[in-house]
């Protein structure tokens, strides 16, 4: 029964699979490796499905700030708005194509192109009348101050007598 399967190659063997997944889904979604075109269902689900950059939230302890960053690459900042409604933050912009399909034979098309528009919610405490937004690099990058009080903070456990203890006394 030991020697079924061997296991020096488990591991490879998983992110093999794992590898292969990503092929697959990455040709369901171009077509081109397949050498057809795609279905007409799937190139109107291309069409709607915009690009959705990476963002990172997070609340500084140390410097008592929110920070927001979104991963813009190849987005002009001409092309980007930021608002703030209550506690939401709302994002849009678009990343427009540089190439014409008529110009440039595509042979692998992976950067999604688009209009896009991601909200997201601000916890408790972030002054949005302080907001400010830099672009650098590709990277839209957008602070506010938090309240002291909105901060998490460390609560001290301590231990108690217990209640038999408390009775007998």
């Amino acid at each position: 029964m030991k020697n079924l399967y061997n296991t020096e190659r488990l591991f490879a063997d998983l992110f093999d699979v794992r590898r292969e997944f990503d092929e697959m889904f990455s040709r369901m979604l171009t077509g081109k490796t397949w050498g057809f075109e795609l279905p007409e269902f799937t190139k109107e689900f291309k069409k709607e499905f915009n690009m959705a950059p990476a963002v990172e939230t997070y609340v500084d302890k140390e410097a008592k700030k929110y920070v927001c960053r979104v991963a813009l690459p190849g987005v002009e900042l001409k092309d980007v708005q930021v608002n703030a409604q209550g506690n939401l933050l709302v994002i849009r912009g678009e990343r427009k194509v540089t190439h014409r399909e008529k110009e440039a034979e595509l042979f692998e098309e992976e950067i999604a192109y688009g209009v896009f528009e991601r909200t997201l919610t601000m916890p408790e405490g972030v002054n949005t009348e302080k907001l400010s937004a830099e672009f650098v690099n590709g990277v839209l990058e957008i602070t506010a101050p938090v309240a002291a009080a909105a901060l998490p903070r460390k609560i001290e456990v301590k231990t108690a007598t217990p209640l038999a203890k408390q009775m007998a006394a």
